[in-house]
């Protein structure tokens, strides 16, 4: 047996000769590894654990270069403009059903224009895309303080829990997080009693303060398969809401749309939401045309990340 074979993954490194000899025959001589592992006399897997180390050693480095055709270009350009943001972000056409690999690109792009610096306030909404979304790589952001834009909710799917997703997005991209302690639609006294709580009116203050936001835009509650459990989907209030940010629903116009008990929610305002300066939204999917639609009216967002086939729809939409 080699000894770069015997129990490798005790070993601190590989001698950067073996690195370098797997790597440069990998990558400049496009050998296989079968070949590579023939040729130093070791099996695939330790050749597979060298191209790892050699990589995290920076003997090689990979770059990956954006095709001039998903730049924010004229689709990008265009659909800002008949949705009145300032800016959208588009991925390749989403497919597979986890959304987070493909749109945290453009995610990611979108925070690194918004210049968040350390003490700004980064705020994240409920929902599986952003909840998939902050489990992937979308760049670093020190000192950051990353809070719960909404309360919590006793839906089991971890989504719905938007401390989950703040710890996620705090982890991964080194912020601060700061906990909301409160569920989303409290009974009446709870709901007075939450007003004068610390913990609570402390993140509460922070959405008057937010410098960012990153919410996901609610499909019609109608046709959704999911819905959070106080929402009320079939109430008559509900019937004109075409779609909602943070569980504030809204009809095709973008105005307010009220619900049993929607005055008791623990979530940031529509108004607060127009006031701050960077609100990305990230939806994709032509369930959501209508919302998204509906959502730029209301100036609920400034900022779009979607992807080609969805911003082509939007256009569709909007002639």
């Amino acid at each position: 047996m080699n000894a770069a074979d015997a129990a490798p993954e005790a070993q601190a490194r590989f001698p950067q000769e073996l690195m370098y000899a797997a790597a440069s025959q990998y990558y400049l001589e496009d050998a296989t590894q079968a070949d590579i592992a023939k040729r130093l006399g070791v099996s695939r897997a330790t050749v597979s654990r060298l191209l790892t180390e050699a990589r995290r050693h920076g003997i090689v480095e990979i770059r990956v270069h954006r095709p001039a055709t998903l730049e924010e270009g004229p689709l990008a350009a265009e659909v800002a403009a008949a949705l009145g943001l300032r800016r959208v972000f588009l991925v390749p056409r989403v497919g597979g059903p986890a959304l987070g690999p493909w749109l945290a690109p453009g995610l990611a792009r979108a925070l690194a224009a918004a210049g968040l610096e350390s003490g700004d306030v980064l705020l994240v909404s409920s929902g599986s895309t952003v909840y998939e979304c902050a489990r992937e790589s979308l760049g670093r952001f020190p000192g950051v303080t990353i809070a719960p834009a909404v309360g919590g909710q006793e839906d089991p799917q971890p989504w719905f829990q938007t401390n989950e997703t703040t710890r996620l997005l705090a982890e991964r991209i080194g912020g601060v997080p700061s906990y909301l302690y409160a569920p989303a639609q409290p009974g009446p006294e709870l709901f007075y009693s939450l007003q004068h709580e610390p913990s609570v009116r402390k993140v509460m203050d922070l959405w008057a303060h937010a410098r960012c936001a990153i919410v996901g835009v609610g499909s019609p509650p109608l046709t959704r398969q999911v819905v959070p459990a106080f929402v009320p989907r079939h109430a008559d209030g509900l019937r004109d809401a075409v779609g909602d940010v943070c569980s504030r629903f809204y009809d095709r116009d973008g105005e307010p749309v009220g619900y049993p008990g929607s005055e008791r929610l623990v979530a940031t305002s529509l108004e607060q939401l127009r006031r701050i300066p960077v609100s990305i939204a990230v939806a994709v999917g032509p369930e959501k045309v209508l919302s998204i639609v509906a959502g730029a009216r209301g100036g609920y967002f400034n900022q779009l990340v979607t992807d080609a086939l969805t911003a082509e729809s939007l256009l569709s939409a909007t002639r």
